[in-house]
C-alpha cells in the first residue's frame, strides 16, 4: 500500500502557491483557501482528498490493463514526467502535442509504424542499398518520429485515461479527450478551468518540486495497479491449473466407477464383503464468479462503471441487453457530470466482450476512434 499524501509534505513542496489574484479563474474558488500578497493560496486539505481520489481511480485503470497517457510539454514538467512515467511503462507526450493525437489516432499509428519499418530496413540491409542522400533523409525522419512519438510506440489503442500537467497549455488534448469521452486527470492551478476535468488535483503546476511530488504519488498508484493486475493473472492461472487437476481426478473417478459396474455379480459380492463403505466421487470445485471490468468498453471510465454496477448493469451480458437510452438515464441519475457521455456503441461492444471476442473488440475500437462511431 502506497503512502498517503500529507499536507505537510505538499506544503514543503510549494503545492499551495497559486497565481496572481487578477489571473484567477472563478471556477477554482472552491479550491482556494485565501489570498495573500496578491497571490491565491490553494487549500491543501482539498488537494490531499482529490489526490487520493485520483490515485485510487488511476490504480483501477492500470489494474484493468488500460494505458494512461501522460501529457506535459512545459519545460518544468517534461523531464520529471518522462522519468516517473517511464518507470511504470506508460506512454507520455513531453514534446509538442500532435493535433489529432486521439481523434485521428489511426494516422498517428501509421506514423509509428513508419518508424518501425525504418528499423526493419536497417536490420535486413535494405537501408544500406539507399543512396547517401536518401539515407540521410530517412535518418532525419526517424529521429523526428522518435522525438515526437517514440514514447507512445507501445500504445496500440486509445488510452484509458489522460493525465495532464497544466490544462491551459494542453487545451487541445483536453478537447480531444472530451470528444472521445476519455477520463481526464489533471493538475489544475488557480488560473485554469476545472469544469472539463473529471479528476481535479488543485495544485501549483509551475514549480518543479510541486509537479514532482504529485507525479510521485500518481506513479506509485499506477505501479500498484500493475502489481495487482500481475498477481491476479498468477492467481487466475493457478486456479485454472487447479480446475484442470480436479477435472482429471473426476474423470478418473468416473472410469473407476464404470469399471466396477462391468464386474460380474460374483466379483461384486466379493467386493462388497471386502469393502463395506461405498466409493465416494471426488467433489468438483465450483469456480468463484469474478466481477467483470466494464472499463474495457471504450468510453466507460471508473465512475461510469461504478454507476452501472450500482444500477445492476455489472456484466457485459447485462450491458449488451440494455438500450443506450436506459444507460444514459442511469448515468444522468448518478451524476450530472456524466450526462455528456454517449453510450450508443456500448451495447455493441458489450456483445463482443460477453462472447469473448477481444481481438475483434480491440480492432473495432481502434477503427471506430474510441467507440464514438
Amino acid at each position: 500500500m502506497a503512502a498517503k499524501a500529507e499536507v505537510k509534505n505538499l506544503l514543503e513542496a510549494g503545492v499551495h502557491f497559486g497565481h496572481l489574484t487578477r489571473k484567477w479563474n472563478p471556477n477554482m474558488a472552491p479550491y482556494i483557501y485565501m489570498e495573500r500578497n496578491g497571490i491565491h493560496v490553494i487549500n491543501l486539505y482539498k488537494t490531499v482528498a482529490k489526490l487520493d481520489e485520483a490515485c485510487e481511480a488511476l490504480k483501477k485503470i492500470s489494474a484493468s490493463g488500460r494505458k494512461i497517457l501522460f501529457v506535459a510539454t512545459k519545460k518544468q514538467a517534461k523531464d520529471i514526467v518522462a522519468k516517473k512515467v517511464s518507470e511504470v511503462n506508460m506512454p507520455y507526450i513531453t514534446e509538442r502535442w500532435p493535433g489529432g493525437m486521439l481523434t485521428n489516432f489511426v494516422t498517428i499509428r501509421k506514423a509509428v509504424k513508419k518508424m518501425t519499418s525504418i528499423d526493419r530496413m536497417k536490420k535486413d540491409g535494405t537501408f544500406n542499398t539507399l543512396s547517401k542522400k536518401e539515407r540521410l533523409q530517412v535518418e532525419r525522419l526517424r529521429a523526428k518520429l522518435e522525438k515526437n512519438l517514440g514514447s507512445i510506440a507501445d500504445m496500440t489503442r486509445l488510452p484509458g485515461a489522460l493525465f495532464i500537467v497544466d490544462t491551459m497549455r494542453e487545451h487541445i488534448a483536453v478537447k480531444e479527450a472530451q470528444k472521445l469521452n476519455i477520463p481526464i486527470f489533471a493538475m489544475v492551478d488557480t488560473n485554469s478551468d476545472p469544469r472539463p476535468i473529471d479528476f481535479v488535483i488543485p495544485a501549483n503546476d509551475d514549480a518543479s518540486k510541486s509537479i514532482e511530488i504529485i507525479m510521485e504519488f500518481v506513479a506509485n498508484a499506477v505501479a500498484e495497479g500493475l502489481v495487482e493486475r500481475k498477481s491476479d493473472k498468477v492467481a487466475d492461472q493457478e486456479e485454472e491449473d487447479e480446475d484442470i487437476l480436479v477435472e482429471e481426478e473426476t474423470e478418473a473417478g468416473y472410469e473407476e466407477e464404470e469399471a466396477d459396474e462391468e464386474k460380474t455379480p460374483e466379483a461384486a459380492v466379493i467386493d462388497e464383503e471386502v469393502e463395506e463403505e461405498p466409493v465416494k466421487k471426488p467433489a468438483t470445485k465450483v469456480k468463484k464468479a469474478t466481477a467483470q471490468d466494464l472499463t474495457k468498453i471504450e468510453g466507460i471510465g471508473p465512475k461510469a462503471a461504478e454507476a452501472l454496477i450500482k444500477a445492476g448493469v455489472g456484466t457485459y451480458a447485462a450491458l449488451a441487453d440494455a438500450t443506450p437510452e436506459q444507460i444514459k438515464e442511469i448515468l444522468t441519475e448518478a451524476s450530472s457530470r456524466m450526462a455528456h457521455l454517449d453510450p450508443t456503441s456500448w451495447p455493441k461492444q458489450a456483445v463482443m466482450a460477453a462472447s469473448g471476442e477481444w481481438d475483434a473488440l480491440k480492432e473495432w475500437q481502434d477503427n471506430a476512434k474510441g467507440g464514438v462511431a
